[in-house]
């Protein structure tokens, strides 16, 4: 089944039937030519092979497939496959010499344009590779995407990101919100610690990758800030997995061209996940956009409502109140509502805070200042009230003190500061 496809407005989501959203063939922009065999092997891996099929095939031609094995055997046949190849690379000249498994392992790879030579065959064999078929999981990703996809394409709309990519959850999380890699990632957009601290808040106490309003935002503009380096959305999204740097140095060395990219670029971080991420992408809505012929009729998830205050229950701030008091936010809540009910600014709590957006949620804490004078007018009247992320160092210098002298001056025995401090400064 195809559906229409808009390049930025996708149709919004029937909740009547918890239809999915309509995605049509990729839009300009997102190719696949050269990319055929590795889109046709993660499409195989979402819906053909389960959780116990281990796919054994080459890592880099991946549709090359030698055999399936389950998890109980994995080892012992990927051990068999490379023991066979070692048949095929001492027979290579005399194929009629070879045994039944090693003659068919010979045919699978003369149909691909591998050269058969004894040395080519030895390539091969360093390159065997077992990969776990995802049917099940990309099934429930498919289900769980009805929470997510109307509120995250109205995000990726108004950034300015080609609302397609918010199917890049199927590839990271199969919308999974509470999902964690080995690398550390976590959340629906798989977020590590490091890349988040740019986009979000990552502090003891409080993690938004884990809220799927923040995270999609992120994402979005990570995304978008990729685009803008690269002039590709096959390399920004690449990017997403591998790096925006290690994609712009991939680019210098090789231009735009990601089939390319991927046989010429040599990286020691560059491997199986990075070369395939995009593929995997284009296989997932291919898959998603037909998943009815793969899994038949599904009810997708009712969407959650991103209206007001999200569904989300942050825990609790460790922003000390200094001089203000502690809120904990209720539902229906906005930050501008309750900047005015204390007479202070919705900067203002976003500052003290280190909220990055003014995306607040129902149960958590803040700290808000009462009525009385703005932060900038207490910095011109001898004080600072200190922001998220000051140091002691850098307000010291700021001012032309010392850090010694600063201390001395709030009777301070160490360089600790909390957000919402007041300091003394000269």
């Amino acid at each position: 089944m195809k559906f229409g496809f808009r390049w930025l407005l996708l149709l919004p989501v029937v909740l009547a039937t918890l239809e999915a959203p309509s995605f049509a063939e990729l839009p300009p922009g997102f190719p696949s030519t050269g990319l055929e065999d590795r889109i046709s092997f993660w499409e195989k891996i979402f819906t053909t092979y389960g959780a116990d099929d281990y796919v054994i095939h080459d890592n880099f031609r991946v549709n090359l497939i030698y055999e399936v094995a389950t998890e109980r055997t994995e080892r012992a046949r990927i051990r068999a496959v490379r023991s066979t190849l070692d048949e095929v690379g001492r027979k290579i000249s005399a194929p009629e010499t070879m045994g039944r498994e090693a003659r068919r392992i010979y045919n699978l790879i003369a149909e691909t344009d591998v050269k058969l030579t004894a040395g080519n065959i030895a390539v091969l064999r360093q390159r065997v590779h077992a990969q776990r078929g995802i049917k099940e999981r990309f099934r429930d990703g498919v289900i769980r995407s009805g929470r997510y996809l109307q509120y995250f394409e109205e995000v990726f709309e108004d950034v300015g990101v080609p609302t397609v990519i918010t199917l890049l959850p199927l590839v990271e999380s199969s919308f999974e919100n509470r999902a964690y890699s080995s690398a550390g990632a976590a959340g629906i957009w798989q977020f590590t610690r490091s890349t988040a601290r740019a986009y979000m808040r990552v502090v003891r106490g409080r993690d938004d990758r884990l809220n799927p309003a923040i995270a999609a935002r992120s994402a979005a503009r990570l995304l978008k800030g990729n685009y803008e380096a690269l002039k590709s959305w096959p390399l920004a999204i690449s990017a997403y997995n591998h790096g925006r740097a290690g994609m712009l140095r991939a680019k210098r060395q090789h231009g735009s061209h990601l089939p390319t990219i991927i046989r010429n670029y040599k990286s020691r971080i560059y491997g199986y996940a990075s070369k395939n991420f995009y593929a995997e992408f284009v296989a997932a809505v291919n898959v998603y956009q037909n998943y009815e012929e793969y899994f038949g009729k599904l009810a997708l998830d009712q969407p959650l409502d991103f209206s007001s205050a999200p569904t989300q229950v942050a825990r609790r701030t460790t922003v000390d109140p200094g001089n203000g008091v502690r809120y904990r936010v209720q539902s229906g809540d906005t930050l501008s509502e309750i900047s005015d009910r204390y007479g202070t600014t919705s900067a203002n709590i976003m500052d003290i805070n280190g909220l990055l957006t003014d995306v607040i949620f129902a149960g958590e804490t803040l700290v808000v200042t009462r009525s009385g004078p703005s932060v900038e007018a207490a910095n011109t009247a001898g004080e600072y009230r200190v922001r998220w992320g000051d140091t002691l160092g850098q307000i010291a210098r700021r001012f032309g003190m010392g850090l010694r002298e600063l201390m001395d001056l709030n009777g301070m025995r160490n360089s600790r500061i909390f957000a919402g401090q007041l300091l003394v400064i000269r």
